[in-house]
């Protein structure tokens, strides 16, 4: 994706050394000053290594720059004290379409007992910002494979890709931001139980199926906070994929009050009429459901919907769903 002229130019500036922000900029090829580095002459060969260096105790926020590669492995950020900022290298800041840094791994619920233990970055941490990385999970069809589990408060993805097929990316708990970013399945790949979630200018990508869900809300009562809003984004094949038109579905309820709203999005025909799914037959999960839709545009958007959904009058706002404060923690120059 490319971005407009106008936004390119707003990132033009120079970055300042210091951890605690991002001044966006056209490019990030070295590591801002403080931050561990990994890769390249970076001291750290790994991405774990980095993070494990990290203090658990220290309240200075604190970062970690991932020199371009591939990393093959598994990431834990555990619980720390302090904001943390993780940067990847890129010649563009401003969206996912230069990123250099993949981080990849291949656990699956084959080979793990939750969910979690799968992921490719498991972020357990609170005050979290991750620019320009690609975070993939290569297990493929057939088991639940996560290429992120965020577990924390206040974390935001800026410019990353988000590779799976099934359960690619969990927002379990806390208010949480995915930004000009890229998110690629096929199975109920946006899913969590708790999160507050706003994603916002992202392209999501469909894979070849006979049959799709793009997100899986596990609200399970009225009074879990729990809400999935897709604002401003583009619904399409994956590249290199072959789709049928009506083949996916916005989403079906994981649990009964699940909650979800597309809004301002274009949408292809991958896109069934119906818009939305029950969970499976003799259990449709549709009885609490808040599933919405407000000025989508394209074939995709088109048809006569799922009488469980619902045609809004207005837009969600972003401090509906992440509260009033959230400019005290998301990185708004990413936003639409």
């Amino acid at each position: 994706m490319l971005a407009s002229l106008s936004f390119v130019l707003s990132l033009a500036a120079a970055a300042v050394a210091a951890p605690t922000s991002l001044v966006p900029r056209a490019g990030r090829t070295s590591a801002p000053s403080g931050c561990l580095a990994v890769g390249g002459s970076g001291k750290y060969t790994t991405v774990q290594a980095a993070v494990d260096a990290l203090s658990a105790s220290s309240t200075t926020a604190q970062c970690i720059y991932i020199a371009k590669g591939t990393y093959k492995e598994q990431v834990y950020i555990k619980a720390l004290k302090s904001a943390l900022i993780i940067y990847g290298e890129t010649t563009d800041t401003s969206s996912y379409s230069a990123n250099t840094v993949t981080i990849t791994q291949s656990k699956s619920q084959d080979d793990s007992s939750t969910n979690d233990l799968t992921a490719t970055l498991r972020a357990w941490t609170t005050n979290l910002k991750v620019y320009n990385i690609n975070l993939v999970n290569t297990r493929g069809q057939g088991s639940q494979a996560l290429a992120i589990s965020a577990n924390a408060d206040k974390q935001g993805y800026y410019g990353c890709q988000f590779k799976g097929y099934q359960d690619t990316i969990l927002a379990q708990t806390g208010a949480q931001v995915y930004a000009k970013s890229y998110i690629e399945g096929a199975t109920d790949f946006i899913f969590g139980q708790q999160a507050t979630a706003w994603f916002d200018g992202v392209d999501i990508g469909v894979l070849a199926a006979s049959s799709g869900f793009i997100t899986a809300n596990g609200r399970d009562s009225s009074s879990n906070p729990s809400y999935y809003v897709i604002n401003k984004s583009k619904i399409a094949a994956a590249s290199g994929n072959t789709v049928s038109s009506g083949a996916y579905f916005l989403g079906r309820p994981w649990r009964n009050y699940a909650r979800v709203v597309f809004q301002s999005t274009s949408m292809t025909n991958v896109i069934n009429a119906a818009g939305w799914h029950i969970w499976n037959t003799g259990d449709e999960r549709t009885d609490n459901v808040a599933f919405g839709e407000y000025g989508n545009s394209s074939d995709g958007s088109k048809g006569t919907r799922a009488s469980f959904a619902k045609k809004l009058s207005a837009a969600v706002s972003i401090s509906t769903v992440l509260g009033s404060d959230y400019t005290s923690w998301v990185d708004t120059t990413y936003l639409s």
